[in-house]
């Protein structure tokens, strides 16, 4: 038998009960799955950690991305939908910048339990 495999077969009811008061609804979990998923992509990585450094346009994030404005627009529209980035207008300039402090707790969050392992 492998170790990560139970061999019981009782229910700790009690343990169970608890546990399922405290679940989310499905339709909040499925919410959040969606939310990480946005996530799991290196080139929105990168964009996010572009943000949390400063405010930026276009141009600025595909330099530093080193990719086209074309592939920074797309990835933005997501993260827009997404509610993680806004975006301000000053005269022609479009500039971005992270929705809000979370975002930038979520990844960085992230990043030490990476670097502990």
């Amino acid at each position: 038998m492998e170790d990560n495999i139970c061999e019981c077969t009782v229910i700790h009811e009690e343990t169970v009960k608890k546990v399922k008061k405290t679940m989310p609804e499905d339709g909040l979990i499925y919410d959040l799955a969606e939310f990480f998923k946005v996530f799991a992509d290196s080139t929105r990585m990168k964009i996010i950690y572009a943000l949390m450094e400063d405010e930026l346009c276009v141009c600025d994030i595909a330099n530093i991305v080193k990719t086209t404005q074309s592939a920074i627009s797309h990835q933005l529209r997501i993260l827009k939908q997404s509610k993680l980035v806004k975006y301000r207008k000053e005269g022609k300039v479009v500039y971005y910048s992270l929705d809000d402090e979370h975002i930038a707790q979520i990844v960085k969050k992230g990043r030490e339990h990476i670097e502990e392992l």
